[in-house]
C-alpha cells in the first residue's frame, strides 16, 4: 500500500469517526448534561460546523488526490469513488452554507430560545424542518464516506496483491 493510499484512507476514516462520534454521542450527551437546551444547541451547532468544514476540506483533498494514481484503476470504480467523495463534499458544504445559514437566520428571527416558541409557530416549524434536513444531509455524507472508505481500502489491498 502506498503512502498516498494510506493517507487517503486515514483522512476519510478520521472524518467518518468524528462524524459518527458527533452524531451518536455529542447531541444526546450535551442535552442531558448542560443546564439549558439553548446552550446544548449552541455546542451541537459549533461541533457540527467543525464536522462540515472538515468534511468539505477532506473531501476536496481526497477528490484532488484521486487523480494522482488514476492510470492503474478501473475507470468505472474511480468515477464511483469520485462521485461518493463529491457527494460527501457537497453534503458538507450544503449542510454548512445553506442549511446552517438558514438555521442561523431563523434563530436570529426568533430572538429567544426555540423551546419558548409555540410548537405550531411557522418559525418553529421551519426550524424543525431544517433540523431534519440537516440530519438527512449529514447521514448522506456519512453513508457516502463509508462506501468510499471500503472502495479505497479495497483498492489499496488489490494494489498490494499485484
Amino acid at each position: 500500500m502506498s503512502l498516498l493510499s494510506d493517507f487517503r484512507i486515514l483522512l476519510l476514516g478520521l472524518w467518518l469517526g468524528a462524524a459518527c462520534f458527533f452524531s451518536f454521542a455529542v447531541p444526546p450527551s450535551v442535552f442531558i448534561v448542560l443546564p439549558s437546551r439553548e446552550l446544548a444547541g449552541a455546542v451541537v451547532n459549533r461541533t457540527l460546523t467543525i464536522i462540515n468544514y472538515s468534511g468539505l476540506i477532506i473531501g476536496l483533498i481526497l477528490l484532488a488526490s484521486s487523480y494522482v494514481s488514476w492510470r492503474n484503476v478501473n475507470r468505472v470504480r474511480l468515477w464511483f469513488e469520485q462521485g461518493l467523495l463529491l457527494l460527501l463534499t457537497a453534503a458538507c458544504a450544503f449542510g454548512q452554507f445553506v442549511i446552517g445559514a438558514r438555521l442561523h437566520n431563523l434563530r436570529e428571527q426568533i430572538g429567544r430560545p426555540i423551546d419558548e416558541v409555540a410548537i405550531d409557530d411557522p418559525l418553529r416549524l421551519a426550524f424543525n424542518n431544517l433540523h431534519g434536513y440537516s440530519v438527512t444531509v449529514l447521514s448522506a455524507a456519512m453513508i457516502a464516506a463509508v462506501i468510499a472508505f471500503f472502495l479505497l481500502a479495497g483498492r489499496a489491498r488489490n494494489s498490494e496483491n499485484l
